[in-house]
């Protein structure tokens, strides 16, 4: 993994980066951290070429994004307007806008989300899914997240290693699924404490990384994203330093 391929999850930081303020306070520490890119979720109203400024002016790459899923289904010329004012190629859809209560419903939902990877695809813009662990129930017989794969071709993966572990499945079995579909890859990790599942900064916890890492860049992973959504010893912007840390140290080509 070249350093330039790291980034981190800003939704990690969602409590300091309500205003655009925040933003410009933010962005600075995280490039102090030492990552060069970052995914944009969670953040609170700014306008993209502000966003777009401090990122740029922090020497960070806006590498993705989170969109709602409604947003993403419904309104797909603003997010590829809002993309493209960010100078940035690839978005997520992040979470079922709709229950998926029915095979029918995930069908339904499959084919939005296939119509919107399309339509972005031509405006130089790559849709990938993110997944939970609630996309590993099954309907007649088949998990919800084949289902969606097999029935958007046009769209690409975002694994995200927590869920997919938390879901039953090994993550590096799911990374190996998609080469040459998968352009970005949370990193996440997961660890029990008090028999109850818990993210940790990456190395902290259970997760087989030397084997995440390998998978992601033999199936051409463009994008390898740190992403804590809970921080429970430490500050997040220490939990990042300490994923960023254990990556450099073992992982940076």
């Amino acid at each position: 993994m070249k350093k330039s391929q790291l980034a981190a999850q800003l939704y990690t930081l969602r409590e300091y980066i309500k205003t655009p303020a925040d933003v410009a306070k933010t962005l600075p520490k995280v490039k102090a951290i030492g990552y060069d890119a970052i995914q944009v979720s969670g953040m609170g109203p700014i306008d993209d070429a502000e966003l777009a400024k401090i990122a740029a002016d922090n020497g960070l790459v806006i590498c993705a994004t989170h969109e709602a899923g409604s947003k993403i289904c419904n309104e797909t010329e603003k997010v590829i307007e809002k993309l493209k004012n960010l100078n940035c190629r690839y978005t997520a859809y992040p979470y079922p806008h709709t229950p998926f209560e029915s095979k029918e419903i995930v069908l339904d939902v499959a084919a939005k989300i296939n119509a919107a990877a399309e339509m972005m695809a031509k405006e130089g813009i790559t849709l990938c899914y993110h997944n939970h662990a609630l996309e590993f129930e099954r309907f007649d017989g088949e998990l919800i997240l084949d289902t969606i794969y097999n029935n958007a071709p046009a769209l690409q993966a975002e694994i995200d290693t927590f869920w997919i572990q938390a879901g039953g499945h090994n993550p590096v079995d799911w990374i190996n699924r998609f080469p040459g579909r998968q352009p970005l890859l949370h990193l996440k990790e997961y660890g029990i404490v008090k028999n109850e599942r818990r993210m940790f900064s990456i190395g902290a916890g259970n997760l087989d990384w030397k084997s995440i890492i390998a998978a992601g860049e033999k199936c051409g992973v463009e994008y390898f994203i740190v992403e804590q959504d809970e921080s429970y010893e430490a500050d997040p912007f220490d939990e990042l330093r300490n994923s960023y840390n254990y990556i450099a140290e073992n992982f940076f080509d």
